[in-house]
């Protein structure tokens, strides 16, 4: 399965998380200083919450599509590099609590977009965002 991914930066995280738990009406998947993900079914999301400055809006920090194997993101890669798109490999990185492998693009207003699968678990918080 594969789900699209929204990364948030928000200036409130445990109001942010409140405020997603009653909107989708589940809990999220993962809560850890600085950060949170809702892996939700219906609709098929990934959102993340990635703590901001205090009081700050909320803003887009990156969006994803998250994928089952390593394959699924070798292939997308692929794709994406056939299409003539300038593409950002990343192969086992710690990227918000998790290990991944990823391959990043840029969309004509240099909106961050990876294509990713979840490997394994990370116990730091580090930047998601750098392709």
């Amino acid at each position: 399965m594969s789900r699209v991914q929204l990364a948030l930066r928000v200036g409130d995280l445990a109001g942010s998380i409140d405020f997603y738990r009653r909107l989708f009406g589940a809990e999220p998947a993962k809560v850890r200083p600085g950060y949170a993900n809702f892996a939700l079914e219906d609709p098929a999301l990934k959102l993340v919450l990635l703590e901001g400055e205090a009081g700050q809006s909320t803003v887009l920090d990156h969006l994803g599509v998250e994928v089952g194997s390593a394959a699924e993101v070798s292939a997308a890669a692929e794709k994406l590099a056939g299409e003539g798109l300038d593409t950002a490999r990343e192969e086992g990185v710690a990227c918000c609590y998790a290990v991944q492998d990823k391959v990043w693009v840029h969309g004509p207003g240099q909106e961050p977009w990876e294509v990713y699968v979840v490997t394994g678990e990370a116990g730091v918080l580090t930047s998601c965002c750098s392709g």
